[in-house]
């Protein structure tokens, strides 16, 4: 009897075994109170504060618009950081990603402070050559369109250099780690162009391609190009040479060994090249913009430069920062894809 009353309460049957462990689990990974976020929501609050109760600061400009908006955004995401922290029963994976960028958020929002403090507040940083956070949502809800094709442009010559540049690269690579004859040839040339800097070829890049687009994608191809191949090179003639005898005895012929043996085993040497070029194809893009394409993010720029629209140039630097950062992020996640093969051999 007594047995029977352990099972029972007052909703029913307790779980048992397998359904307990798991309830007991889930019990524990209640999140408790989350006092980084009550910090972060505290910053948040202050930024709010700060931003509405404060006047502007005019200093021969006119006053910056959507200050009430930024405020009211501020005070938004305090609020929401105040139930992340105190409110039981949320989601235990939102709760912990939140947790994850908890003094992110924090910095975040004393940075944001700062930054209103000396520009909008005190005019201690004169405008227009300094704008307070609320000019960037002035520029994203006016100029929303002008950003967002300038963007896709950038996008596109970026996509269209570094495809040709790691394609290239890669052949390149592959022909000097396994042919000697290839080795002997190409070699010293990449030994005495590929440290020249792109930007430093414009003006001859210029006077042989059609139009600035042309050129741009071929430069970006270079930039990429040169530590892609190197590296492969690197990885294929790094390849230990009982991999080849083993597959040799198999009957393997010299084509099989380049594609089955010699490519894989550079894939690892190939991303660190493709990582390599990405900063160059980046900043390569950029100064490839101001000097010549309609469109673009480095247009954008010089474009907001000549006019004096200091807030449109920030603008864009963050757009240019996601982007550049969703590439490399990208890049990532086709690494593990296609190097999942590693995984159990060295630690991620």
């Amino acid at each position: 009897m007594s047995a029977i009353d352990n099972t029972l309460r007052p909703g029913g049957i307790a779980p048992t075994g397998h359904a307990a462990s798991t309830a007991a689990r889930a019990a524990s990974d209640q999140p408790a109170v989350w006092w980084t976020g009550l910090a972060a929501a505290l910053a948040w609050a202050g930024l709010a504060v700060l931003t509405i109760a404060w006047p502007n600061t005019v200093v021969g400009f006119s006053d910056w618009a959507y200050t009430a908006e930024f405020g009211w955004l501020a005070a938004v995401v305090a609020a929401a950081l105040l139930a992340l922290s105190l409110l039981p029963g949320l989601p235990v994976g939102l709760v912990r990603r939140a947790r994850a960028v908890g003094p992110w958020l924090v910095a975040l929002a004393l940075g944001l402070g700062i930054w209103q403090l000396v520009t909008a507040k005190l005019g201690l940083l004169p405008p227009p050559f300094f704008a307070p956070p609320q000019s960037l949502i002035d520029v994203f809800a006016t100029d929303t369109f002008k950003l967002l094709d300038s963007a896709g442009n950038s996008l596109l010559l970026l996509a269209s250099g570094i495809g040709l540049g790691a394609a290239a690269g890669f052949v390149v690579g592959v022909l000097i780690g396994w042919s000697k004859r290839a080795n002997y040839w190409i070699h010293p040339v990449l030994r005495v162009l590929g440290p020249v800097p792109t930007t430093a070829l414009l003006p001859i890049s210029f006077y042989f391609f059609p139009s600035s687009g042309s050129t741009a994608v071929f430069l970006i191809a270079l930039g990429t190009g040169f530590p892609v191949a190197i590296l492969t090179w690197s990885g294929v003639a790094s390849v230990h040479k009982h991999y080849y005898d083993v597959a040799r005895t198999m009957g393997a012929s010299p084509w099989f060994l380049v594609l089955r043996v010699a490519i894989p085993a550079s894939l690892p040497q190939v991303f660190v090249g493709l990582f390599m070029g990405l900063g160059a194809a980046f900043s390569t893009l950029v100064v490839a913009e101001m000097l010549g394409v309609k469109s673009g993010l480095g247009w954008y720029l010089t474009w907001a430069q000549g006019w004096a629209a200091y807030p449109n140039m920030y603008a864009a630097l963050i757009v240019m920062a996601v982007l550049f950062s969703g590439v490399i992020t990208l890049l990532f996640l086709v690494r593990d894809r296609v190097l999942a093969w590693q995984k159990g051999i060295v630690k991620w």
